[in-house]
């Protein structure tokens, strides 16, 4: 048969939620237009059930990811860049239509989203090292403090920078064993959607990372106020509802990351400061014995 006489297969996107592919339980849709306004595809509209969803299945997670090595986390992270590489044609086509960039500046984003990962599977291992250690005290006692994971976090991705900008805050969530509730940019949802297909085929357990897309401001309200969301990344509110999204996220005490600027540089060296961002500090105290002129004993 002619090619020219061949009807194209429209890709279905779909949610991610605990490893598998649902609609959105309200059966609703709405059209995603590239950067001149032509019609891309239909992404499914996420609803409060959704969101509700998301959250049950990132906490059922959360006790094997948490428990799992930090040398693990690493080997599974390494492997989103490993399969995210080998669907790089893929990711490029749908980043210069979502952000209108030319095919070549969308492959070196795709290039920078890859090597993030890679990034962050470095540091699982390593975090420990440089927020957590021995404490000098007065007195005949180990005091050692050590990272642990908050727990489930829910993840508002950059409006701007659908792939980079979402690697940058999905992975260093995951590095550190928290799990991950992310509702994609709005806009430019299909790189995120397509991104759960990666995530799926990378040994990350169904549950760690769950994407929604749809209207962001409808799904951060219910994710701020839910009581088992244990932190909130404000990265894509906007300014004037992120005031009343910390009133929310503060009922049970979540941790809270402020919105950053609208055209953060997602290029720059990430550094630390999202992987501490979402840890809390145990510390232990443990007797060492007598500590006397002539040396210590145990």
């Amino acid at each position: 048969m002619s090619d020219q006489n061949r009807l194209g297969v429209f890709k279905t996107y779909k949610l991610y939620v605990g490893g598998k592919f649902p609609r959105s339980e309200s059966g609703r849709v709405y059209e995603v237009t590239d950067s001149k306004g032509q019609w891309l595809a239909n992404a499914p509209q996420s609803s409060r059930k959704d969101a509700r969803d998301a959250v049950v299945a990132a906490r059922k997670a959360f006790g094997g990811w948490s428990g799992a090595t930090a040398y693990n986390r690493g080997q599974v992270l390494y492997r989103v860049a490993e399969m995210l590489e080998g669907r790089k044609d893929q990711f490029v086509r749908e980043v210069a239509a979502s952000e209108g960039l030319s095919k070549s500046k969308a492959a070196a984003v795709v290039d920078a989203a890859i090597d993030r990962w890679v990034w962050y599977a470095g540091w699982t291992d390593k975090i420990g090292q440089i927020s957590g250690g021995a404490n000098p005290v007065a007195g005949p006692f180990f005091n050692l403090s050590t990272p642990e994971p908050t727990g489930v976090v829910a993840v508002l991705a950059p409006r701007k920078s659908s792939l980079l900008g979402l690697v940058s805050v999905i992975a260093p969530v995951i590095a550190t064993g928290n799990t991950a509730v992310v509702v994609a940019s709005a806009d430019a949802p299909l790189p995120a959607l397509s991104l759960g297909e990666v995530l799926a085929t990378s040994d990350v357990p169904g549950g760690v990372v769950n994407i929604l897309s749809g209207v962001t401001a409808e799904l951060a309200a219910p994710l701020a106020a839910h009581q088992d969301v244990n932190a909130i990344d404000l990265t894509g509110a906007d300014p004037a509802p992120a005031k009343e999204l910390e009133i929310a996220a503060a009922d049970n005490l979540k941790r809270v990351l402020r919105p950053g600027p609208v055209d953060a540089d997602w290029t720059a060296s990430p550094g630390t400061h999202r992987l501490t961002a979402f840890l809390e500090t145990k510390t232990v105290w443990h007797p060492t014995g007598a500590l006397g002129a002539a040396g210590s004993s145990y």
